[in-house]
């Protein structure tokens, strides 16, 4: 399925709004530049973005993109990895060497560990493959900018416990044993990271993991939350992840 496919099925059949979903802007004034050689996905980034509220210019290559990167007049980079003129990696080498500390969102259909790092060490402040959901970009987008305002580095390593989440190498571990995840339990775990001790529910965690509303009469949540558990949990102690019946989950940080 294309990214212009994935956009408007989630904006239209889905019914999501990415206003109404709390991800809007948390500056409407902030200013984002996209680079990226493909017209049609930067059409469609362009259009995710603006409608989140951003001021959104596109450069189509790499040479155009450094030019107006080295601006200083954004306040956050989407940026291709593959680009004619400069690549992603040397554009963030040289806006990090020039000084720049704008945030840098990696945007690459290359998925391999190995690239991932090459991509962050370069500069980048977070790592999105390729196809992505509009949701999730606007998402990380916001975090970015807040993470920006407030003066925080973007973490790369959760933790809640002894369990660790490796968000580059996209892995989890408990007791220095690799915990091997799929992509869905992954994007589930790593939410209920970010939010230990909070009472999730089902509607939050079905719309965040998923992506699309939620239906009451689905046990999707439940199958995968208990797939989840025989992969983390220690026999010895309680289930990190408390049931709170009627209501959602919270993960212990114990």
């Amino acid at each position: 399925m294309s990214y212009h496919h994935e956009l408007s099925y989630s904006r239209e059949s889905r019914g999501i709004s990415l206003s109404s979903r709390g991800i809007a802007a948390d500056s409407p004034a902030a200013r984002i530049l996209v680079i990226e050689d493909d017209r049609e996905m930067s059409a469609e980034i362009v259009s995710c973005l603006e409608s989140s509220g951003y001021q959104v210019e596109a450069a189509s290559d790499g040479t155009e993109g450094l030019g107006l990167a080295l601006s200083g007049r954004f306040d956050l980079i989407t940026l291709d990895r593959m680009l004619p003129g400069h690549n992603g990696l040397q554009i963030a080498h040289a806006l990090r060497g020039a000084g720049l500390a704008m945030p840098i969102l990696m945007l690459s259909a290359l998925s391999e560990l190995d690239e991932r790092l090459a991509g962050l060490r370069a500069g980048g402040d977070d790592y999105v493959i390729k196809p992505f959901e509009p949701a999730e970009l606007a998402v990380r987008v916001a975090v970015l900018l807040r993470r920006t305002a407030l003066g925080e580095s973007p973490p790369l390593l959760l933790r809640a416990g002894d369990l660790e989440l490796d968000l580059v190498a996209r892995e989890a571990r408990r007791h220095g044993r690799t915990i091997e995840l799929l992509p869905t339990e992954f994007k589930l775990l790593e939410f209920l990271m970010r939010n230990p001790g909070q009472l999730l529910s089902r509607r939050m965690i079905f719309e965040h993991v998923w992506g699309y509303h939620f239906d009451p009469g689905t046990n999707l949540i439940d199958v995968h939350v208990g797939k989840l558990r025989k992969k983390i949990d220690d026999a010895e102690k309680p289930s990190l992840i408390r049931t709170e019946r009627g209501s959602g989950y919270i993960l212990d940080a114990i």
